[in-house]
């Protein structure tokens, strides 16, 4: 493993200790709370100052009802603004919507934006297309009290990693195909998006050691399916890289680590999408693993937040200053 270490950009590899090691063979009751193992540094003011509400929403026909997060910028608007539908990530089995409270709050602040976190229902307990039909009656509602939520309707972005992500680029083509609300713009850090790259002949020989490994990856799909991923049977809907149309979707982002388990499962999408018209931006971070983000303070994560942050103002048609 050290010369795999090796590899690993300078700047991130102390945050690997912070890692938690996760077995999932043991289950995961473990790892559906903190992580991490403390607690959340208190908020500054000015996040503080970001609304927040926590409501119930209808969910899909037949569904329970979906648990979402709203946070509103301080101040009065001057018009419409535009909203993000956030997803969290955690494998498609852990995370929940509030572990991305500071994100959300920091986002909504600086793009003067409302942001809504949807904590959909986790496998394996709820299998495909349970938290898709989640996510999908988030988008639904967001776009249906636009006008209550002072929300511009035809700015509505998605965004999300890892699983998170996964789910954004689910939701895209789900909405698409049901002609549902329109997206305009996906944003997709490292995002989880084939089933096939837990079964792959010739696995990438340099990806996978740090942060989300094809142990993981294997529990986190089969659960999600509910069946053994990269066979047959997977139904194309279920997994985005799956999906033989991806004309007509939404413009994208993508950023991955080139050390990520997802990396070629990600250069893949992202060419296939601009191979039907698609625009996307594309992003790899040389040296930068699954979930490099927890060194906060490295220039690598600090250069993926300005790039996330600025494809939002430009997709959004923010005014900065």
């Amino acid at each position: 493993m050290t010369d795999r270490l090796d590899l690993v950009a300078p700047e991130l590899r102390a945050a690997l200790e912070f890692f938690p090691e996760i077995d999932f063979s043991a289950g995961i009751e473990p790892y559906r709370g903190n992580m991490f193992g403390a607690e959340r540094p208190p908020l500054p003011p000015e996040l503080l100052a970001v609304g927040y509400e926590e409501r119930m929403i209808p969910g899909h026909p037949g569904d329970p009802d979906v648990r979402i997060l709203i946070y509103t910028p301080p101040g009065t608007a001057t018009g419409p603004r535009p909203a993000v539908l956030e997803i969290h990530g955690g494998g498609f089995v852990i995370g929940n919507a509030d572990m991305g409270d500071a994100g959300n709050r920091a986002l909504s602040l600086q793009l003067g934006c409302v942001v809504v976190s949807v904590d959909y229902r986790l496998a394996p307990e709820t299998v495909w297309p349970g938290a898709l039909h989640d996510c999908y009656a988030g988008l639904t509602w967001l776009h249906d009290n636009a006008s209550t939520l002072g929300v511009d309707p035809a700015r509505i972005a998605i965004a999300g990693g890892s699983a998170g992500g996964g789910h954004a680029a689910a939701l895209a083509i789900y909405a698409r195909d049901q002609k549902g609300p329109p997206i305009c713009f996906q944003l997709l850090d490292f995002p989880m998006l084939d089933d096939r790259t837990c079964s792959a002949a010739d696995p990438h020989p340099y990806c996978g050691d740090f942060g989300w490994t094809a142990a993981m990856n294997h529990y986190g799909w089969r659960a999600l399916l509910g069946t053994e991923p990269g066979g047959p049977d997977v139904p194309e809907a279920a997994a985005p890289a799956r999906t033989r149309d991806l004309a007509g979707l939404p413009p994208a982002y993508i950023m991955v680590g080139a050390l990520d388990l997802f990396l070629e499962e990600d250069l893949e999408y992202a060419r296939r999408l601009t191979r039907v018209g698609v625009p996307v931006e594309l992003h790899v971070i040389p040296g930068a693993y699954h979930g490099f983000g927890l060194a906060q303070d490295a220039p690598q994560t600090k250069q993926a937040i300005r790039w996330r942050v600025d494809a939002l103002i430009r997709a959004l048609g923010v005014k900065v200053a």
